[in-house]
């Protein structure tokens, strides 16, 4: 994906339970709402920790974030990604249903141990999902691609 021009990447793991089962969620992205560094995902909701990742766009993210503040809640960043990610951890599953544009996220609760998984009903963006049901096998990156003729 680097030769797409991604220009940041993150990775978020959740702590094992007691069986050794969690979560691991992985982003790259091209920035296009939120330049800042309060745009990097994966994104902590401040007050509930849940964890997200998300590509895609929330054409009314500004309509949501300007109900949401007249709730009292209070955003760091100025993208789509905060105020959907506010709007997840304060009405949970069911205020998937308000997000209106092209996505796919993957929300972590940490309190409930439990992951969503939503895509816009078109299912325009790709979501992707890897189980390993092997708790000691870890994670690691995938392999570089060789540069021709250069034997590495």
């Amino acid at each position: 994906m680097v030769h797409r021009g991604p220009d940041d990447e993150g990775t978020w793991e959740s702590v094992p339970s007691a069986d050794g089962t969690g979560a691991l969620l992985a982003f790259r992205r091209l920035s296009i709402i939120d330049l800042s560094e309060a745009g990097h995902q994966p994104m902590v909701d401040p007050i509930g920790g849940q964890v997200v990742v998300f590509n895609g766009e929330i054409y009314n993210f500004k309509e949501l974030r300007s109900r949401l503040e007249s709730e009292g809640q209070t955003f760091r960043s100025t993208g789509d990604t905060a105020v959907m990610l506010r709007m997840l951890a304060v009405g949970g599953p069911a205020a998937v249903a308000a997000l209106r544009g092209m996505f796919a996220l993957a929300l972590w609760d940490p309190a409930k141990r439990t992951l969503l998984l939503a895509r816009d009903p078109l299912g325009i963006k790709p979501l992707y999902v890897a189980r390993c049901l092997d708790a000691s096998a870890g994670w690691s990156p995938p392999p570089r691609p060789r540069s021709p003729g250069t034997g590495s």
